[in-house]
């Protein structure tokens, strides 16, 4: 009898194609700076709940709607989604899978995301807008993490496919598309400069 691979958990990875990168990510640079300068409530949020970072989730949380270069970025992640969903085999029947919310994240130095999910929404990812150097890439954890009872270690070389956590790295123009259920962090940026990024979730109305 053959081993039996069941059950995977898929990441979806896509790279904005080099001329709309170059149109896009200077103008979304802008405005995640602006907003983060202008966003009283956002601030306010992030002091209590993303110390030292700054955070949109709470307050301006649906950029896709009132910003049109937003709202560009969001029509190719859209397609991107899509096409995440045929992998899937998702049966959709007349309803659609559609941006419900998307909001701007900045850490600098000595910031990080804790452990967390999405709940209420289907698919969710981040686009990098800036990622200097040596800045710290999504962390995914196995979701079976809580269920290996007496399992021992995995090997320091162990594949990919058999890890508890896996690190996928973080570079300007990239999107990482994951089903929301899927628990991830960001551990701390230890760079001089900001990490930007624009995260989003998708529900199917």
């Amino acid at each position: 009898m053959p081993t039996h691979s069941l059950f995977p958990t898929r990441i979806h990875a896509a790279t904005l194609p080099r001329g709309r990168f170059a149109e896009l990510n200077p103008r979304l640079q802008r405005e995640c700076l602006q907003l983060e300068q202008d966003d009283i409530a956002g601030q306010r949020w992030s002091r209590r709940n993303y110390p030292g970072g700054f955070t949109s989730y709470a307050s301006a949380h649906q950029m896709h709607r009132v910003s049109p270069i937003f709202a560009k970025l969001a029509r190719w992640i859209d397609r991107e989604v899509a096409r995440f969903a045929d992998e899937l085999q998702f049966d959709l029947g007349e309803r659609l899978l559609e941006m419900t919310d998307c909001w701007v994240n900045v850490m600098p130095r000595g910031v990080s995301h804790t452990l967390h999910l999405h709940p209420l929404s289907v698919i969710s990812g981040t686009y990098y807008v800036r990622v200097p150097k040596g800045a710290p890439g999504l962390k995914f954890e196995d979701p079976r993490l809580d269920r290996y009872m007496g399992a021992p270690p995995r090997r320091v070389d162990a594949d990919i496919r058999n890890r508890n956590w896996v690190v996928l790295p973080a570079a300007p123009g990239g999107l990482l598309l994951f089903e929301s259920w899927l628990r991830h962090e960001v551990v701390a940026n230890t760079t001089q400069s900001d990490r930007i990024s624009i995260s989003f979730n998708y529900g199917w109305s």
